[in-house]
């Protein structure tokens, strides 16, 4: 799907369609213009002309990291500093999935008998920089600063 964040308006999109229609129309080829909106939904990667219209009417949530930055928080409870690696929208409206680099490794495990350390994590965040998903004791798995 394309990159939401970059969508013409829904007026710049139907004018696009009608300026398609007329391009073809010259070459004698004569479609309608739900046609022609149903190709240029196709053309932005959207499946179809409504998937496309919804994605463009959608309110742009800021998403509260990008790609470099260095950001502190907390992960399963436990303090970082890291490296944004990737950072991306989701198709799900106001998720970003992001990859951040640990400076150094975070223990995940509670427990004094072992531990399991990640350096690089892939998460889900809002636009408050904070995961949906949740540990088992209600706190978001990641908070940013």
């Amino acid at each position: 799907m394309s990159d939401t964040d970059t969508l013409p308006s829904i007026e710049d999109l139907k004018y696009s369609a009608g300026e398609l229609r007329r391009d073809l129309a010259a070459q004698g080829i004569i479609i309608s213009h739900s046609q022609s909106l149903e190709r240029i939904a196709h053309d932005l990667g959207f499946k179809d002309w409504n998937s496309l219209s919804a994605a463009a009417r959608r309110p742009k949530d800021r998403c509260p990291v990008t790609k470099g930055d260095r950001v502190t928080g907390h992960y399963l409870g436990q303090p970082f500093t890291a490296t944004v690696l990737d950072v991306y929208a989701t198709e799900m409206h106001a998720r970003f999935r992001a990859t951040l680099h640990f400076d150094a490794p975070v223990d995940v495990v509670t427990f004094n008998s072992f531990s399991a350390f990640r350096q690089r994590v892939s998460c889900t965040l809002t636009p408050e920089g904070r995961t949906p998903q949740k540990t088992s004791n209600g706190a978001p798995q990641l908070v940013l600063d």
